[in-house]
């Protein structure tokens, strides 16, 4: 992607917004704008995901309105998934009716960038208003020249409505222009759905597994053409098309505006009745207000969100790129959707939910948007049921979640693969990779520490703490040696399945026992009757809290005293060296180079697993053990993950390696706007988006929740003069800003009431709303905070 300046006009952030023209015209600040300049056929697939377009309800691929030969349009609603038995893969993410799809014709020519000759062509993403742009001069091969500015958005101020804008110009002739829209343009070699349409193709209905999703599509023009001139339904009933034609005078513009209106059968009875409604309504609203209430929505959001890093424009624009994509992913309005490891951008993984929303992406939302984090906790609540089920099935108490999961909560991992070499293999991943149910509990914990919502606990976070330690204390055994182990597991590296004593996994376990008993012991303090309640609807023991702490306490952790490392599983130490490094910029993945058996006898780990421990658990031991356990399994680790870098540099940026961070900071960041991983087709890397900003804020910044407010311990890397963000805690914004040279943190805090502000082994200080306090580095230390003015 290019940082290209590329509008008309400055000035965008405070647009007139009654200026029709201005609003179709693109904005100019580079800090805010993803560039795709030319056209360039074989990277359609990874340029539709990068500038898809969502609101955390329906979300859009990229592909050019006309179609080409190899777009992949997709238009996708969160939680309608379409379950197929006989499938390999599962249930997947439902492929709606591509409602973007628009062709331009010219005196009976279609223009295609695939004939005659592309003048000029380019995509922005306009990261500010979540609106994407395309500029388009095409010379047909009569040699007529045509402009359009298309503008595409999914609102984010309504989250059942969407826009789509087209403004032609025909340059240097006189003659008929003629626009389709075949709203029906979708996937048609996909069998899971039925679509139908009215008479009249104003709603497409589409039956998505046990879900009917309606779209309806009006239209404006300006200046008045003939809308439309005819209808023509096509051989059949699923290609219904629409027409608008004028005569196109030289150098005459027209616009035509298209309001599109989707409702699920999840939210409304008749949901064609719903969606024809509301696009009735959007239509008389006019585009100007759609617009003008979806720029402001954004608007809040970045005010919450925006994170700046002075001195490393590229670094900017990414960070503000997997923001954009995080803010698009969540709709705090559903507790019963969550984010797939692709959120609403592509394919990949059929659109499962797998431990990267809690571990990796829900921080984002807790210090930004906690309503979105708390949504998403609730859809684990709303799963829980699922979550027993499974871990009844494999002979264990409490709640086991499922490794990859849908709508339902049932484990939908696929049953097997095929390998390259052509054979079947076996996944193991759903019957393994039980750390899920730890990292849920993890997730719950945060949440409550940064927001102080006992109202969630007592109705349902207390629930998944409690069941997932029921679930550690069944899985752990006592053995004759006296301390308990968690057998036949895989923890996040993957390459190695069926292990024994998975370091991260038994530590995340021992966590969630520790604090499933802490959250029962603060519930009976702070909420004794509603706690009572709970217990009595759990059927808890009293004893329970106190076996799972001689539980946790016996559990293996794999770390040896006399090095400081875990040992990642049981025999782990004992396996082959191979040389990792210089395979990693091979363009084979190493478990193919190596080959199955050869991965599995060696120590080449697929993704941070121990390193992950020490991002997540920093606090629990001596900076020297993270130190130690960095420095030996980094030079092992291939990162075969697109999770794997982003947690390197959060931990390099604590161990104060500011260069080895910002490699693995800049690597993290072009998994998507480089495609350096060569998947970025299947939709943007979610996880990874979310581990950047982790680093940044985690690593980098060095922030910390507590439960009396924040801690922070920068570590800029090389170039970073300046980082500014802002974070939420228990309702009150502080807005950071860390400097580097000369160090220095400033802090302004919004709200109502106190918080702490405190520096990691430095001074601290209770911060009022409404006041600004600033602390400056005096050589090995921080000086006292003192008020500053503003």
């Amino acid at each position: 992607m290019s940082e290209k300046d590329t509008s008309q006009r400055s000035g965008e952030s405070s647009p007139g917004l009654s200026d029709v023209d201005f609003l179709l015209t693109p904005p100019r600040d580079p800090s805010w704008l993803i560039v795709e300049d030319g056209f360039t056929l074989v990277r359609e697939h990874e340029i539709e995901s990068i500038f898809a377009v969502a609101n955390g309800y329906i979300g859009a691929r990229a592909a050019v309105e006309e179609g080409s030969r190899l777009s992949q349009p997709g238009v996708f609603a969160a939680g309608v998934y379409i379950d197929d038995p006989n499938s390999l893969v599962g249930p997947a993410l439902a492929t709606l009716p591509d409602w973007s799809r628009l062709e331009i014709i010219v005196d009976g020519q279609r223009l295609s960038l695939e004939s005659g000759r592309v003048l000029e062509h380019r995509r922005i993403l306009d990261l500010r208003r979540g609106i994407l742009w395309r500029e388009w001069r095409q010379q047909d091969l009569c040699g007529r020249i045509t402009r359009a500015v298309l503008l595409r958005l999914v609102s984010l101020s309504d989250r059942h409505a969407l826009l789509q804008s087209a403004a032609v110009t025909a340059e240097n002739y006189s003659g008929q222009i003629e626009l389709v829209a075949d709203a029906a343009s979708f996937d048609r070699g996909n069998k899971r759905g039925r679509l139908t349409a009215d008479s009249e193709a104003t709603i497409i209905t589409v039956l998505a597994g046990k879900t009917v999703v309606a779209m309806a599509a009006g239209a404006i023009s300006r200046p008045n053409c003939e809308l439309p001139r005819s209808f023509r339904k096509g051989s059949s009933v699923d290609r219904p098309e629409k027409h608008w034609s004028w005569e196109a005078r030289l150098g005459e513009t027209v616009h035509l505006h298209r309001p599109v209106a989707i409702y699920t059968s999840r939210e409304a009875a008749d949901p064609g009745v719903s969606a024809q409604r509301h696009v009735a309504y959007l239509q008389e609203q006019g585009m100007t207000a759609l617009i003008a209430a979806h720029s402001a929505a954004w608007s809040r959001r970045w005010s919450a969100a925006d994170l700046r890093i002075v001195g490393d424009s590229k670094a900017d624009l990414a960070l503000r790129f997997a923001a954009y994509h995080l803010i698009a992913a969540a709709n705090p309005a559903d507790e019963h959707v969550s984010i797939g490891a692709r959120g609403l951008t592509g394919r990949a993984y059929q659109g499962h939910v797998f431990w990267d929303t809690e571990i990796y992406m829900l921080p984002f939302y807790l210090l930004t948007e906690p309503t979105a984090a708390r949504a998403l906790l609730m859809y684990r609540y709303h799963t829980l049921g699922a979550a027993r089920r499974k871990a009844e099935a494999y002979g264990y108490r409490g709640a086991l979640y499922a490794w990859e999961s849908t709508d339902t909560g049932a484990e939908a991992t696929p049953r097997a693969a095929l390998a390259p070499d052509g054979r079947i293999v076996p996944i193991l991943t759903g019957a393994q990779e039980h750390h899920i149910s730890a990292d849920i509990a993890y997730a719950v914990w945060q949440y409550w520490r940064a927001t102080g919502d006992d109202g969630f606990m007592i109705d349902a976070g207390g629930d998944i703490l409690i069941e997932t330690a029921r679930f550690w204390a069944s899985r752990a055994r006592m053995e004759p040696d006296g301390r308990a182990h968690i057998r036949a597991v895989i923890g996040p590296d993957e390459y190695h399945e069926t292990v024994d004593d998975n370091a991260y996994t038994n530590i995340m376990a021992r966590w969630n026992l520790d604090r499933a008993a802490d959250a029962a012991t603060r519930l009976a303090r702070k909420r004794p009757a509603e706690w009572r309640r709970q217990a009595a609807r759990l059927a808890l023991d009293d004893d329970e809290p106190m076996t799972w702490r001689r539980i946790a306490a016996a559990l293996v952790t794999g770390f040896h005293p006399a090095t400081g490392l875990f040992e990642q599983f049981e025999g782990y130490f004992a396996l082959d060296d191979v040389d990792v490094v210089s395979r990693r910029e091979g363009s084979t993945p190493l478990d193919l180079y190596l080959g199955r058996e050869k991965t599995r006898r060696s120590k080449a780990i697929k993704q941070a697993d121990v390193v992950a421990i020490c991002a997540l658990l920093w606090d629990e031991w001596p900076r020297a053990v993270h130190a130690a356990n960095f420095a030996y399994y980094e030079p092992r680790t291939a990162h075969g993950s697109s999770l794997s870098p982003a947690i390197h540099a959060l931990v390099a940026a604590r161990l104060d390696d500011g260069e080895r961070a910002l490699k693995y900071f800049r690597q993290s960041s072009e998994i998507d706007l480089a495609d350096n991983m060569g998947n970025a087709a299947g939709g943007v890397h979610m996880g990874a988006l979310a581990g950047l900003w982790q680093a940044a804020v985690f690593g980098m910044a060095g922030l910390r929740i507590r439960e009396d407010g924040i801690a922070l311990d920068p570590h800029l890397p090389p170039g970073w003069s300046e980082i500014c963000f802002p974070a939420l805690w228990r309702g009150r914004t502080a807005r950071l800003t860390l400097e580097a040279d000369p160090a220095r943190i400033e802090v302004e805090v919004e709200g109502v009431g106190e918080m702490t502000i405190r520096v990691i082994d430095g001074p601290s200080c209770r911060a009022r709303a409404g006041r600004c306090y600033v602390s400056s580095r005096q050589g090995a230390r921080w000086g006292a905070w003192r008020e500053a003015c503003r």
